[in-house]
């Protein structure tokens, strides 16, 4: 989340996490700059000191690098996957205005497929009826390709959480209005202060995850296809 603070090129380092029981926790929150790896590696390094020694198995951002490089780096096998609603926002600019309608719900098309395989085919499509003209909107899609489509490989139920990041914009809506009121008026450190008062009130009315009955079979590492259990036979167990 980008909340702006005293120093123009600050911003607001959230991260919200979710419990085994499927509870929203917010889990980390210091200010620094976005694009910095060192920023959220510095984050990323306070959660492991406080007991995280196990890296999530998937981490739910839109495209900071600083993040994506900073979570390589510290949980080297936590998964990634791109937020779409930022992406989609991404794609459109690279559009005019009269692509727009007709790609925003081609862009739908993608991310609505009930499977990996359809989601892939419409990719597919999105990129022949685009990428003549508009390379550089086509460009921005593939390149997050697979990591925008790694929520195929969790539970259905979650994937109206996973899809976006909107767990945290959502959240901190109050806060962003807060902030941006107080503009000029807090230092970095009341208005860190300020912000966390603000979230720990939030945090008590956040919804739990759908299907968080679901969690403990992803923290026991059972596999899903398509946002399917993949059952194996007695034979499979045992083999392996």
């Amino acid at each position: 989340m980008q909340a702006r603070l005293q120093d123009t090129a600050q911003c607001l380092l959230i991260i919200i996490g979710a419990t085994p029981e499927g509870r929203k926790e917010l889990v980390g929150l210091t200010d620094g700059v976005r694009e910095s790896a060192q920023s959220w590696r510095e984050l990323l390094l306070d959660l492991k000191r406080r007991g995280l020694s196990i890296g999530p198995e998937l981490a739910v951002a839109d495209g900071a690098l600083g993040f994506w490089q900073a979570v390589e780096e510290v949980w080297p096998h936590t998964r990634g996957q791109r937020c779409w609603v930022h992406k989609t926002a991404n794609v459109l600019n690279k559009l005019p205005n009269s692509q727009q309608p007709k790609a925003k719900r081609a862009l739908q098309e993608i991310w609505m497929a009930e499977t990996k395989k359809d989601a892939l085919a419409a990719f597919d499509v999105f990129v022949e009826i685009w990428g003549v003209k508009y390379e550089k909107a086509v460009e921005c899609l593939i390149r997050d390709r697979d990591a925008l489509l790694t929520f195929y490989d969790f539970p259905a139920e979650h994937w109206q959480h996973l899809r976006t990041t909107n767990v945290i914009e959502s959240s901190f809506a109050t806060v962003r209005h807060r902030t941006v009121r107080s503009k000029g008026c807090l230092s970095n450190k009341t208005a860190l202060a300020m912000i966390f008062k603000l979230a720990e009130a939030a945090e008590k009315s956040w919804r739990r995850l759908n299907g968080h009955n679901q969690l403990p079979k992803i923290i026991l590492g059972i596999k899903f296809t398509d946002g399917i259990e993949v059952v194996r036979s007695q034979a499979q167990t045992a083999a392996a």
